[in-house]
């Protein structure tokens, strides 16, 4: 593909869309992993720049991944230290980096395409359900005023910027629009002493470092003393296992979704995503891998090329750094608008009908894997 100026505004519009979707769920998966939440951060950072740099897709998005939370969460618990987890990261990596350069990236090509896109539809299924809550403002067993406000105004200017032709037009994305709107009423809200405004825990949430030398002590090194504990390199090979399948499948589901339906080398990607994690580790990041639900908001914004996936992460390293406090004043309900609207054209009911109409044997197995990855895991239901 040819790279001229109008490919490249797309695309840096379309990463600042990932950007919107990226550091929710950077943060999000951090906390749910018992990790420092700017663990998170720099997993995306390194997915973004790195990886994206190094990977041969043009479309995909890497960063850490929800599939990996519990893993995760076990491996500091039973480790006892973050830094002797980030070994294990770090050895991971290098794992990965040899099953690249032993080919392994073949296991993709066994994949049937109704798997996949049962894969796709569960976890549009998926996002839709986790995001609910924070779209309704869910505290305490009930919904707040304040956060449905907002998803009311952020999906209905979601909704409009598809449906309306003039705003199609408007070279801004829709998602900062909406982000921006929901700024604006709760700190509306605010000043009027509503007790509909947003509560701290309704609201991005990320460290707000008090001078350059602050920033630095947010990073983390392995602990290298502990390279001959077995249990070190029992983590590392399952993580190296389940991020690169992951990896795999969601390379896979991303070369369905490029509109240009170009081919992405697995085994580099296998490379690209060992380097990344070798990094990720060794500056206090979680695992990472290729993630279905920032590639599908890349494509969906417009992306044509990896200028998108790599603006994403300059967009996240340059907002903890410079504007922390402003985006801690961020509704996670219009985040959650983002995502609700990325689940939904996964899951489409238009995607079943036509799953439905290929026959039986198209259907079925798509089916079976919507229902299994929703109610097990996403490497249980593709299984």
């Amino acid at each position: 593909m040819k790279i001229t100026l109008d490919s490249i505004k797309s695309d840096v519009l379309a990463g600042l869309v990932v950007f919107l979707v990226a550091l929710p769920l950077c943060l999000g998966i951090a906390l749910a992993s018992g990790a420092p939440l700017f663990s998170g951060v720099i997993a995306g950072v390194v997915g973004g720049i790195i990886v994206g740099a190094l990977s041969k897709s043009q479309i995909s998005v890497a960063g850490p991944a929800a599939g990996l939370t519990a893993i995760v969460l076990g491996a500091i618990t039973s480790l006892g230290t973050f830094e002797a987890f980030l070994l294990a990261v770090f050895l991971a990596g290098a794992i990965q980096m040899a099953l690249g350069f032993a080919r392994a990236g073949a296991f993709s090509s066994y994949l049937p395409s109704n798997v996949i896109e049962g894969m796709l539809a569960a976890i549009g299924v998926i996002i839709i359900i986790k995001q609910l809550p924070y779209a309704t403002g869910w505290i305490d067993g009930r919904a707040t005023g304040g956060a449905l406000l907002v998803t009311a105004i952020s999906m209905s200017i979601l909704i409009a910027w598809d449906a309306v032709s003039r705003l199609k037009k408007i070279k801004v994305p829709s998602a900062l629009i909406a982000v921006l709107a929901g700024v604006a009423i709760n700190e509306g809200l605010k000043s009027a002493g509503s007790s509909w405004a947003m509560r701290p825990e309704q609201l991005v949430n990320l460290p707000v470092p008090d001078s350059a030398a602050g920033f630095l002590r947010l990073f983390s090194l392995p602990d290298f003393s502990m390279i001959s504990d077995t249990r070190i390199w029992i983590v590392a090979a399952t993580i190296a296992a389940v991020a690169s399948i992951e990896t795999l499948l969601c390379i896979e589901a991303a070369d369905k979704l490029d509109p240009m339906k170009r081919f992405t080398d697995t085994n580099v990607e296998l490379k690209a995503q060992g380097v990344g994690n070798m990094i990720s580790g060794l500056l206090g990041g979680i695992p990472m891998t290729s993630v279905i639900v920032r590639t599908s908001a890349n494509v969906n914004a417009g992306a044509k090329s990896k200028i998108a996936t790599i603006s994403h992460g300059v967009l996240l390293l340059a907002s903890v750094m410079l504007i922390p406090s402003a985006l801690n004043s961020i509704p996670l309900a219009c985040l959650a608008c983002v995502l609700l609207k990325v689940g939904f054209k996964l899951a489409s009911p238009a995607v079943f009908r036509h799953m439905w109409y290929a026959g039986k044997y198209q259907f079925i197995p798509f089916v079976v894997t919507v229902g299994a990855v929703v109610f097990t895991d996403l490497l249980k239901g593709v299984g």
